[in-house]
């Protein structure tokens, strides 16, 4: 028999192949702590799940927790997520009303000494993790989508993509919702050529403009 999690808020949620059934947020970060779905919650410190207005019109999806984010139990709070930060800032995206969350919600890593080296999740693991994204799309109801990275795009569309080819496309998911596929923040980190790297920073920042001229129609 499948175990379930109940939280005051939830009807029954299995942690199965069957979707969830929640009402809130609250109730879906009880039960993406419950998941069993994939291996990946063994080594883990917790789940991350998404974190923003609950009817915020922007969401963003990111890869998986960093080392900080497992620690923190917060999405997007180490330097990837100072370096998102910044970009919203520019692109006029104040980041207090956008729902930050990643495709797949434990950190994937594997050891080298003492440090927790980030590991990319692979097909399984982001399918088995597809069923809380789909949940947390389903409750927040946002306008618009920006994928951060290829992981995340091939969890939102249901296929891997080549970044560069539909980077400045609004796509359309399968309900409707517009997204937008760009980098994920963390390339930037690894990049060594600041001239290199301020470039390709602008370029995040443009990804990041259209999501914003979207919601403002919306609010208009």
């Amino acid at each position: 028999m499948a175990k379930r999690v109940v939280a005051s808020d939830t009807a029954v949620a299995p942690v199965d192949d069957k979707a969830p059934v929640v009402r809130s947020l609250s109730a879906l970060r009880t039960a993406e702590q419950e998941c069993r779905r994939c291996p990946l919650y063994k080594n883990a410190t917790q789940a991350v799940p998404g974190e923003g207005p609950s009817h915020a019109k922007i969401m963003l999806v990111g890869e998986q927790p960093g080392d900080k984010e497992d620690l923190a139990g917060k999405p997007f709070v180490g330097p990837a997520g100072r370096v998102l930060d910044r970009a919203l800032a520019d692109a006029g995206i104040p980041r207090s009303e956008v729902f930050v969350t990643n495709a797949v919600k434990h950190f994937k890593h594997e050891m080298r000494g003492k440090r927790r080296l980030h590991k990319r999740p692979n097909a399984y693991e982001i399918e088995r993790c597809k069923i809380w994204l789909d949940t947390e799309r389903a409750l927040v109801k946002p306008v618009v989508i920006v994928a951060l990275g290829a992981t995340a795009a091939r969890s939102l569309l249901g296929r891997s993509v080549t970044i560069a080819k539909v980077r400045g496309q609004t796509l359309r998911l399968a309900d409707g919702t517009a997204a937008f596929v760009t980098i994920h923040p963390s390339w930037l980190l690894r990049m060594e050529d600041e001239a290199d790297k301020e470039r390709e920073y602008k370029n995040f920042v443009a990804d990041l403009r259209p999501a914003a001229k979207v919601l403002a129609k919306k609010v208009a």
